[in-house]
């Protein structure tokens, strides 16, 4: 193994600052249906994706963000990864809830986070599209947010929520939410955040608990160098940037210039490839 990557923690965890993403495994790209049945048809099945768990576990980045009940192949993916490598990859569930204030709907929920402790999740973290119905900006509350925290916490797992919505953050906080992290987009184009990148940088830094943000790419439209130099120039030291990767090759190079921006120094990367590689701007 190389040296351990950068690590933080949330709720006593010992965490990589960098976190595997799976929308570019899941078929969730943010960019168009070709792309997202490009992803889907090439990560049908665990044997694509184990390559790519297995290079970022490799250079210590051992905790992955997925709701893994929706994706079979990578739940399968990582079990086959912790066999080949004898180490054991930290799951970071984002569970989507029935929160409907029924017995119905609370029996619904229930059964999901069950099914996220099976899986192997040590954090549920409540998925935003969940989560945001509960948000009541006018009492600045997120109503009945403690009876899923409960849930989560009686099968064992670390609670917080996963938000689009800043607001989700700045409740939690002001109101003593029993949330260990929460997931916030952050990236250098303002990119899904619903305001400006200086106001959720500031939500960011005010956080009581460490933030897992994600999309530091903007869904590829700006790149790695860019997006990753963004996030950790702007983070403070006990937050996580979650990255999501087509194959090992991109991860490969995603943990280098996330080392190299930590580091303050230049990543070592081939050079991108051009009709004519012979070109001064190339540099050398």
């Amino acid at each position: 193994m190389n040296n351990l990557f950068p690590r933080t923690q949330a709720g006593g965890v010992s965490l990589p600052r960098l976190i595997i993403g799976t929308n570019w495994l899941a078929g969730w790209s943010h960019r168009s249906v070709a792309a997202d049945e490009r992803i889907k048809r090439h990560h049908s099945a665990k044997e694509s994706i184990v390559p790519l768990l297995e290079t970022f576990v490799r250079n210590g980045v051992d905790a992955i963000m997925a709701p893994l009940g929706r994706i079979p192949p990578i739940t399968d993916a990582i079990r086959e990864a912790e066999q080949r490598l004898g180490k054991g990859i930290i799951r970071i569930d984002t569970p989507i809830l029935n929160v409907d204030d029924t017995a119905e709907g609370r029996r619904e929920a229930a059964a999901v986070i069950r099914e996220s402790k099976e899986l192997g999740a040590v954090f549920c973290l409540i998925h935003h599209s969940s989560a945001e119905q509960l948000v009541n900006k006018n009492k600045g509350v997120v109503e009945r947010l403690d009876d899923y925290t409960a849930m989560i916490r009686e099968q064992g797992m670390l609670p917080g929520v996963t938000a689009h919505m800043p607001e989700l953050v700045v409740y939690c906080d002001e109101n003593g939410y029993d949330v260990e992290t929460y997931v916030q987009i952050y990236n250098c184009m303002g990119f899904l955040m619903q305001t400006e990148i200086e106001i959720v940088s500031g939500i960011i830094h005010n956080a009581k608990k460490p933030v897992m943000t994600i999309k530091p790419m903007a869904a590829g439209r700006v790149t790695p160098y860019v997006g990753l130099n963004f996030s950790w120039a702007t983070l403070r030291d006990c937050d996580m940037v979650t990255v999501g990767c087509f194959d090992e090759h991109e991860a490969a190079e995603v943990v280098e210039i996330s080392r190299a921006a930590l580091e303050r120094r230049h990543p070592d990367l081939e050079k991108r490839q051009s009709p004519n590689q012979c070109q001064a701007a190339f540099g050398k």
